[in-house]
């Protein structure tokens, strides 16, 4: 057997199931998808075997893109899991051929309980698509088993249909990135749009600040106590007066000068650049790594203007950012 060949094959199959699936599309899809959008209750996606797997990913996509749904396995549901389905949910089933027992047998109870039927099917005529209130058709050719049996480009269909609808969903529900990021605080782009500055900064007791009264060993106590490699100055309402880092220390060390007969004011940066707490995390990251000369650390003020906290270009990296 020519392996690369074989391969090919498979994926040309599969890409054909595809195109056909996409010309098969007409206005019964479309009432799927407003009879979707409408549901008061949730979606519930039901299947056994592949087609339950299938079943399981969609509603997976679904609950991260805005649809409530769950998924309920058809051997499952004939004990105990049927409790599930409520009078306004849309049971959305997914079954190739559409005699699957474990499927067919529910359906009298999902219909009693008031739930309304969606199949997902490749034979319009089978006992699945008889009992459901509406029917989307995956038209499969064959499959691209060798021996034409095990689900290969129906369940790529059964999955292609299942995003598609989860898109135009998400599309109709106006459904936004802060939206994605709320149901994603794990990922890299959840943090990245929720995270704000005040949840990563050093603040409390953590916040290096003297005054300008303090002298230059208090600062340098201050400075490493706290392990921030800078130090906000600040007068007695808590407003910015400048900005000591250990850069700024070794500058100076390098002119040779005696450093500890300096004071505060004549060490500090007295326009220091800042960031506010209620800012994005993530634009703290990108300002400190994209300046023309980037920085380490960012004194952090609320409205008020008022230091609140000394933000770490390792904190932000430390959240995943």
């Amino acid at each position: 057997m020519d392996i690369l060949e074989e391969l090919r094959r498979v994926i040309r199959l599969e890409a054909k199931a595809l195109t056909h699936l996409q010309e098969s599309v007409n206005s019964q899809f479309e009432d799927a998808v407003r009879m979707l959008q409408a549901c008061q209750g949730k979606v519930i996606l039901m299947g056994v075997g592949k087609s339950g797997l299938i079943a399981n990913k969609i509603a997976a996509t679904m609950v991260s893109t805005g649809t409530p749904a769950v998924f309920l396995h058809g051997s499952e549901g004939m004990h105990g899991d049927i409790g599930i389905v409520a009078k306004d949910d849309i049971v959305l089933a997914v079954g190739k051929s559409g005699e699957s027992e474990e499927l067919l047998v529910l359906l009298p109870f999902i219909r009693k309980i008031g739930a309304r039927i969606i199949a997902i099917t490749a034979k319009l005529e089978s006992s699945l698509a008889r009992g459901s209130d509406l029917v989307l058709i995956t038209p499969i050719e064959e499959e691209a088993c060798p021996l034409n049996m095990a689900p290969t480009c129906s369940t790529t269909a059964a999955l292609v249909l299942g995003d598609a609808i989860a898109m135009a969903l998400m599309k109709l529900r106006d459904f936004q990135p802060d939206d994605f990021a709320l149901f994603h605080p794990g990922g890299q782009l959840g943090k990245r749009l929720l995270l704000m500055v005040r949840d990563c900064m050093r603040k409390g007791e953590a916040n290096p600040v003297i005054d300008l009264s303090q002298s230059i060993r208090m600062m340098l106590c201050e400075m490493t106590s706290k392990r921030a490699g800078a130090v906000s100055v600040i007068d007695d309402e808590s407003r910015l007066l400048g900005l000591i880092t250990d850069f700024d220390i070794r500058r100076i060390l390098e002119q040779g000068k005696d450093f500890f007969t300096m004071t505060v004011t004549e060490v500090m940066n007295e326009k220091p650049t800042f960031i506010y707490d209620d800012e994005k995390a993530v634009n703290a990251l990108e300002f400190m790594e994209k300046r023309e000369k980037p920085i380490s650390v960012l004194p952090v003020l609320d409205r008020q203007d008022k230091v609140v906290g000394m933000i770490h270009l390792h904190d932000l990296i430390a959240r995943g950012l």
